[in-house]
């Protein structure tokens, strides 16, 4: 009996391999270069490695196989890895391959159907509705909170100067955090900074099991992955952050209750001279039947997530760039010199479309560490890229760190040159080489919101305040997670003008 079954696991095993290695599929993905898939497992030991390990390994795909380039997690997970514009612009460009699925949906648990991982017409209604929260009139409300925490952070790195160094992420995580609290819930904490501390070790543990569920197979399958203790760490934390987003939902509906206003006319337009929440906009849509409390809480923790770890996270490889760069650092501060004189006055948003070298240097520093230096697509019709059929039902990784480093693109791409992005040095660069923010329809939403907010707060730093060098660019040793990560903490010194 036990001959029997044994028997009839390898035969079925057998059956799998040669319809995966042989069927139309296999046949397509095989043309494609890559290494070399073991039997039934695909390539799978080559990403059970170390997080750090694994960065390495995937630019080592690149490197040695070409910018498209093909590998297996398992039989039936295969990805197709591109880095160059022509085929990032035919996977992102049209809505054919807006969908999303492998990596996303580890993340599931936590974002349920947020706009980050969505997909069809739920995507498409929250995409519409959310597009009102950053129309230029509200981004200019949302500048209240720049400005005003921008002169707060201020007075914390005034602190700081005596220090001999500074751990930066978390110190800038703080800031980004207490505007997204502004800015998407309407108000920060009563308790922030024990807030803090609780939600950024919970964002840790989810990252943590994100990245060790990727690169175990057998973690794919969600009863089994709930049997495990690393299951049990991620829903401590995911417990924690809906109870957060669940809490900070219901005051503000209590709160816009209590003064019986609405921030929003029929249209969408904004209304009132109150500082302005996007909550605000999806309890309004609420009302309107267009959206439950699920769904709220779904787009909160999205862009609480989103909005906070990717600014704070393409900050902190400024300031660490920019203190090794002194000559750089100069000439921000002499334009900003330029536009303020002698004055104290506050900063305008006019004062930031001035600010035409620190936006160059704010994108050349996310040319060189994007924040999210690899997105996916899950390609669900056969589609021609680099010259290969890449059959349907396969991930494309967009490997965006490795675009922003092609020499052909970029000469010396490892310099820090914020001259590559004045007009006339970019005019000519395919529009695709640089997608920080994605691109195409499902491009980040809140790029604008980004941008304002690093301006407004590297102005208000490096206004005040000098950044000297501790952590050196190769210091810098880089690990896979779901946003740009390094192993260890980087730190700079701060001294004032």
């Amino acid at each position: 009996m036990w001959l029997f079954f044994i028997v009839s696991v390898l035969l079925a095993l057998v059956t799998i391999e040669l319809y995966y290695r042989f069927g139309k599929a296999g046949r397509l993905i095989r043309k494609i270069p890559g290494p070399k898939p073991w039997p039934l497992v695909g390539n799978i030991l080559s990403y059970f490695q170390t997080p750090e390990k694994l960065f390495i390994y995937q630019r080592y795909l690149n490197k040695h196989y070409g910018d498209v380039n093909q590998i297996h997690l398992s039989l039936a997970i295969r990805m197709v890895n591109i880095s160059n514009p022509q085929d990032i612009e035919i996977v992102l460009s049209g809505s054919e391959h807006n969908y999303k699925d492998h990596p996303y949906i580890y993340l599931m648990n936590w974002l349920r159907e947020g706009l980050l991982v969505s997909n069809g017409i739920k995507w498409f209604q929250r995409r519409k509705m959310l597009t009102k929260a950053f129309h230029f009139n509200i981004l200019q409300k949302y500048f209240v909170t720049f400005k005003e925490e921008a002169e707060h952070f201020q007075k914390v790195v005034q602190e700081e100067v005596r220090k001999q160094q500074t751990n930066l992420l978390p110190f800038l995580s703080s800031t980004t955090l207490r505007i997204m609290c502004e800015t998407a819930m309407g108000s920060t904490h009563e308790n922030m900074q024990s807030l803090m501390s609780k939600y950024f070790s919970s964002l840790e543990d989810i990252g943590d099991c994100f990245t060790k569920r990727i690169v175990a197979p057998w973690l794919h399958l969600e009863p089994i992955y709930q049997l495990t203790s690393l299951a049990k760490k991620e829903n401590i934390a995911v417990k924690y952050l809906h109870g957060l987003t669940n809490s900070v939902v219901k005051s503000r509906r209590n709160f816009l209750a209590e003064r019986n206003f609405n921030q929003f006319d029929n249209d969408g337009e904004c209304n009132n001279k109150e500082k302005l929440a996007m909550l605000d906009l999806l309890l309004k849509n609420e009302k309107s039947g267009l959206i439950d409390h699920e769904g709220i809480r779904e787009e909160v923790d999205t862009f609480m997530f989103a909005g906070h770890d990717t600014t704070a996270t393409a900050m902190t490889f400024m300031l660490m760039t920019l203190a090794n760069e002194p000559i750089i650092q100069d000439k921000i501060y002499a334009e900003i010199c330029e536009i303020f004189g002698e004055t104290d006055r506050a900063v305008t948003t006019e004062d930031l479309n001035l600010m035409k070298y620190l936006e160059c240097c704010i994108k050349e520093s996310l040319r060189l560490h994007p924040s999210a230096p690899i997105i996916a697509r899950y390609l669900r019709q056969d589609t021609v890229l680099g010259g290969y059929t890449v059959p349907a039902n396969t991930t494309c990784l967009i490997y965006i760190y490795d675009l922003h480093r092609r020499a052909d693109l970029y000469p010396e791409p490892e310099r820090f040159i914020p001259e590559r992005f004045l007009p006339e040095n970019c005019a000519k660069r395919h529009p695709f080489a640089y997608v920080p923010f994605s691109a195409g329809p499902r491009n980040c939403i809140g790029q604008k919101f980004a941008m304002m907010e690093m301006k407004t707060v590297m102005c208000a730093l490096l206004r005040k305040f000098r950044v000297v060098p501790v952590t050196k660019p190769s210091d810098l040793v880089f690990k896979s997670d779901v946003v740009l990560r390094t192993v260890h903490p980087i730190y700079v010194q701060f001294r004032a003008r």
